[in-house]
């Protein structure tokens, strides 16, 4: 399970983004930096839950899942428009969250679908 793709893009991610998050200036870093690192944290968490669940209670947490990684974009997003994040960062951390999504979504539709 922990090796899997989005496993590993997640993490990624998370070594990424908490340490950008961190050096968010002091206005900032301790209301919207924590939340994105909460945020981040719990996204972990919820996909191993998923990976150690079966049935209906495994698509709840990747549903779950799925709408944290929105809030996760939206928070990006609002970084850069604050200037938090440079173009650069912006564009790298949309593209792992962008990739993370799309593993995810094939994973929910795998548990949500008949297989034909």
């Amino acid at each position: 399970m922990n090796e899997s793709p989005l496993f590993t893009r997640t993490y990624d991610f998370l070594l990424w983004m908490i340490p950008h998050t961190i050096k968010f200036p002091r206005v900032h870093r301790f209301g919207l930096g924590e939340r994105i690192q909460q945020l981040a944290l719990n996204f972990q968490d919820t996909l191993v839950a998923a990976g150690k669940s079966h049935g209906s209670r495994r698509i709840e947490y990747l549903q779950k899942a799925d709408i944290q990684l929105e809030q996760m974009r939206v928070w990006l997003r609002f970084s850069r428009d604050n200037n938090l994040l440079t173009i650069n960062q912006y564009e790298h951390g949309a593209r792992l969250v962008t990739e993370i999504g799309k593993l995810l979504g094939t994973w929910l539709k795998q548990n949500t679908f008949p297989a034909s």
